[in-house]
């Protein structure tokens, strides 16, 4: 961010100290925008005002204009200049000095309201249909001023017809100069009624003010008329802007406030996740996984800390790793050598008894060699989790595979009944030789510990494909069924290799389905009674089916 780099290195390095300065600018920045925002509706409500009430008499003069010859336009401009004492003065549009915004409200019939370098307001209005501009110059309003405005229009709606008094009535008036015929005025009136006399009556609570003037010229002194009177008021002084419209302001200041702030706390929430999503990418065995390191904060020297971690971690676990591979190796050729030397051992005799012990001799050798494989296996998958190695997957058919399986092991248990259940074609995709081996070692471990039967089935489910295998054996006790997944881990100590296995197999079936995106878990079947695995494999989008 280009702000940051005008701040002192130690805000750059703390990352809540950091927050707070910019919470701060974010709150004086607030403060600002809302009294700006307060001030601009303030000033647009106050030329709205300002417009409103210099309206009237605009237009009056210049519709008096209009109706005259230009010739008596400049003596009657000069009378009416001296009653009011304000400068009136015609000028051509197209010569005056003023922007192109002026000249469009002032084409469009509006009058244009202002102050000069004196301090004199200074007001100006287009002639309907000339290319003339009216231009009123005066000081501050007076009462005696609204007076004679009032007489001035007065003299001139009188003039009209009724018909056409009304409608001007209805046009000029606007809500800061109300204006009407009335009966009369009130009886709280200053001043004594006379034929041509203004009257005005003040109105001290709301420090505005209403002016009537009698159309009659013939009354008497104190009388009150019979006839119309022009009502023009009350008019209000300039009100503030109300509560409702600061509060709204207010609102859509804090509004926009409340929308930066979450920007600047997202920006920390979002470095956060992105380390809790690091740490448990790792947890799931993703030791390649990394923080992107962008600023040297908190934050980011947390990053690096992390990183740090990670690349021991991984550096040690792929050391373990490459030693038991490397043990596992070196194994293997001296079991090959006592193969050898047992097989020509047991070329060289006939008797009974020493091929009776040379067989149990060449048993444990397959079993160790079998071992051997196994942790291999174990080692290859902890190597491609923690390296992130990908995978080559393979869209398949599940039953296919599930077939393949219980036909690889039902000649080893020709006592069992292994079956698949019947179900309809299921697609999975994986990696064919392991997804094969997880779902082997299940179906060889059920077979170990059944009775009479072991069931196979494969379901397809929104976003995953289940296997199940399950039998009537002994079952998981609960309390062992997290366990199980360890490696080297067994139910039953005293239960020789042949029952228990060698400790692997299951810990191989979870490698392989949380390199899978997977999972495994176990339970009690309830169709056989034994326990019943199953795994759960996420769909994919891939290529098409093959057979296996």
């Amino acid at each position: 961010m280009p702000l940051l780099r005008l701040l002192p290195r130690t805000l750059v390095d703390s990352t809540f100290l950091r927050v707070y300065v910019l919470l701060a600018i974010a709150l004086a920045l607030a403060l600002g925008l809302s009294l700006s925002a307060i001030s601009l509706v303030d000033k647009v409500r106050r030329e709205q005002y300002h417009e409103r009430l210099a309206e009237v008499p605009m237009t009056l003069f210049a519709q008096r204009l209009v109706a005259m010859p230009e010739a008596r336009r400049a003596d009657w401009l000069e009378s009416r200049g001296d009653r009011l004492a304000a400068d009136l003065t015609l000028h051509e549009s197209r010569d005056y000095p003023m922007g192109y915004f002026e000249r469009l409200r002032l084409s469009e019939g509006h009058t244009l309201v202002g102050r000069t370098l004196d301090g004199n307001w200074e007001l100006h209005r287009r002639l309907p249909g000339e290319d003339w501009l009216l231009r009123a110059e005066l000081g501050d309003v007076s009462e005696a001023q609204l007076r004679e405005l009032v007489r001035v229009s007065g003299e001139w709606l009188q003039t009209l017809s009724p018909s056409a008094r009304q409608r001007w009535l209805e046009r000029l008036s606007n809500p800061a100069v109300p204006l009407a015929l009335g009966d009369g005025p009130p009886e709280e009136t200053s001043g004594t009624v006379s034929g041509s006399d203004v009257v005005s009556r003040s109105h001290p609570a709301e420090g505005a003010l209403s002016l009537y003037w009698p159309f009659s010229h013939g009354l008497v002194s104190g009388a009150v008329p019979e006839a119309e009177w022009l009502t023009v008021g009350p008019l209000q002084p300039y009100q503030p802007p109300p509560v409702p419209v600061l509060s709204l302001v207010v609102v859509m200041v804090f509004g926009i406030l409340s929308v930066v702030v979450y920007l600047i706390v997202r920006g920390v929430e979002s470095r956060m996740t992105r380390l809790e999503q690091a740490a448990t990418r790792i947890a799931g065995g993703r030791l390649d996984t990394r923080v992107k390191v962008q600023s040297g904060d908190f934050l980011g020297r947390l990053g690096m800390a992390f990183n740090g971690m990670a690349a021991q971690v991984q550096s040690l676990l792929r050391a373990q790793q490459d030693m038991t591979r490397a043990v596992s190796h070196e194994l293997r050729t001296p079991v090959a050598r006592i193969r050898f030397a047992v097989q020509m051992v047991e070329d060289m005799t006939d008797d009974p008894a020493v091929r009776h012990q040379l067989r149990g001799v060449d048993g444990d050798i397959a079993e160790l060699d079998a071992l051997i494989d196994e942790i291999l296996t174990y080692a290859r998958l902890d190597t491609n989790a923690a390296n992130g190695g990908g995978l080559e997957t393979e869209s398949m058919e599940g039953r296919v595979l599930s077939e393949r399986v219980i036909a690889s092991v039902s000649d080893l248990h020709g006592h069992l009944d292994i079956v698949l259940v019947a179900g309809p074609e299921v697609e999975c995709t994986a990696e064919p030789r392991y997804l094969q081996r997880a779902l082997q070692n299940l179906v060889t471990n059920a077979c170990r510990h059944a009775v009479s039967r072991v069931r196979v089935s494969v379901e397809g489910e929104p976003g995953l494909v289940r296997f199940d295998v399950e039998d009537d054996g002994p079952g998981v006790p609960e309390r062992s069924r997290h366990e199980i997944f360890k490696p080297f881990a067994r139910l039953d100590d005293s239960r020789d290799r042949r029952s228990g296995g060698y400790g692997l197999g299951l810990s191989i079936v979870h490698r392989v389905m949380v390199w899978h995106g997977g999972s495994v878990m176990v339970d009690t079947s309830p169709a056989l009674g034994g326990a019943r695995f199953t795994l759960l494999l996420p769909r994919r989008d891939t290529a098409p089916v093959r057979g296996a």
